[in-house]
């Protein structure tokens, strides 16, 4: 998967009835810049009134995200795989970014483990912060069929 985040400027209204501009980030899974920008749009256009902005698009690299529906924020983690180096018989660790959608650190932590559960792999968990993602859009079934594409068999589809 190819993570794109977007930040959106538009003018949100806050209590009181006041009208104030911020800049949001969003993740969004796509295959280019271009469709990042076209996908954002497309997912915050029904819940953004008046005009907005996608004021800024970056790759970011993420090997994992897992979801866990009672969180309400997103957490990055760094975690360090640890295999060990056969000709030198010495620790490697390799460090990779991942997010989990979680309502505390703690639970962070806890939908990481679960999420590395089927893992056969050593991993460490370095550190977790809160991001300031409002949310992520993952490339749907229901995505690729409007672009024309075939949706992906399901695995008891191809030994069928």
């Amino acid at each position: 998967m190819n993570w794109f985040e977007c930040k959106v400027s538009y003018e949100k209204m806050i209590e009181g009835g006041m009208q104030k501009k911020v800049t949001e980030p969003y993740l969004v899974d796509a295959m280019s810049f271009t469709e990042a920008e076209a996908r954002i749009i497309e997912e915050l256009q029904p819940y953004i009134t008046g005009e907005f902005l996608v004021a800024d698009i970056k790759r970011v690299r993420l090997s994992e995200l897992f979801y866990n529906e009672q969180g309400d924020r997103y957490y990055k983690a760094k975690v360090c795989y640890i295999s060990l180096d056969e000709k030198s018989g010495m620790e490697k660790r390799t460090t990779v970014q991942m997010l989990a959608q979680a309502s505390s650190v703690r639970e962070a932590l806890d939908t990481i483990d679960e999420g590395m559960k089927g893992s056969m792999a050593d991993y460490e968990v370095a550190s977790i912060t809160e991001s300031p993602l409002i949310d992520v859009f993952p490339f749907s079934e229901g995505a690729k069929a409007r672009q024309g594409e075939a949706p992906k068999k399901s695995s008891a589809e191809d030994e069928a």
